[in-house]
């Protein structure tokens, strides 16, 4: 009786398969890695402008006046845009707070897809939980919290009074640096100010060595940077080859009081 020959695959004919399965593998996971993070920039890009719209929204509601931008650390908070510390925060309830929730009841249009920071313990110490909040709004819209601020850092109080950077060139919202995330004011240093060589807070370094930015025509835009923004101390000395990244920066924060 024939039963015929029982074939199957030598260990030489494994390994050429185990070969080219490793080296598909090889040629596919980069490519994988850069769609999840084209993904994560394009939604970054959408929250932004989403914020934007709710500040603008707010204007139109108020009169011309922009939202307050009233919440410093080292400052009293008074009602603003959004409540809270974003390195601390464990609870929504701080961006539920704030005033332009209602025009979009969407806590995750505060967090970018790409942040994977977590909160920091009153005692320092990280934790397992996710922020909640990667964005903080630009110095130059309504941020004034402080008689200091008021006559050292200029700022527009209504929308019709952004000229000089214009629309299409002032900062409004910005992906923060998750280790400067200390209140919801992104702030930096002027002409009146004096000291233009430091970073009082830091954009992100999260989409592929660059940060979201929307302006206040409610355009988003993705900047990438000439070197890693990596936050050591605060303030962070600006150094020779971070030069043109922060130059570029200062020029869409209001200089003129």
């Amino acid at each position: 009786m024939n039963h015929g020959k029982k074939y199957g695959f030598t260990l030489v004919e494994l390994l050429v398969v185990i070969a080219v399965i490793a080296i598909l593998a090889a040629l596919l996971l980069p490519a994988l890695s850069k769609s999840k993070s084209r993904t994560q920039t394009i939604a970054c890009l959408n929250n932004l402008r989403q914020l934007s719209i709710c500040w603008h929204l707010y204007a139109g509601d108020y009169n011309d006046l922009l939202v307050p931008n009233d919440n410093i650390a080292g400052g009293t908070p008074g009602p603003s845009w959004c409540q809270g510390t974003g390195i601390l925060e464990t609870n929504t309830a701080v961006i539920e707070s704030g005033l332009l929730f209602g025009y979009n009841r969407s806590t995750a249009l505060y967090h970018c897809p790409a942040d994977v920071s977590t909160v920091v313990s009153l005692s320092g110490i990280q934790l397992s939980q996710p922020r909640n909040r990667s964005y903080n709004l630009s110095q130059s819209v309504n941020g004034d919290p402080t008689a200091w601020l008021a006559t050292h850092i200029p700022n527009f109080s209504k929308m019709s009074q952004i000229n000089e950077p214009n629309p299409s060139k002032c900062l409004v919202f910005i992906d923060e640096n998750e280790d400067t995330m200390l209140d919801t004011h992104f702030g930096m240093p002027t002409v009146n100010y004096g000291n233009t060589n430091q970073w009082w807070d830091m954009p992100s370094n999260r989409h592929v060595q660059g940060a979201i930015l929307s302006f206040a025509d409610s355009h988003a835009e993705h900047w990438r940077w000439v070197v890693p923004k990596i936050a050591q101390s605060n303030p962070m000395p600006v150094t020779t080859a971070d030069r043109p990244d922060y130059d570029r920066v200062r020029a869409i924060i209001r200089q003129k009081l």
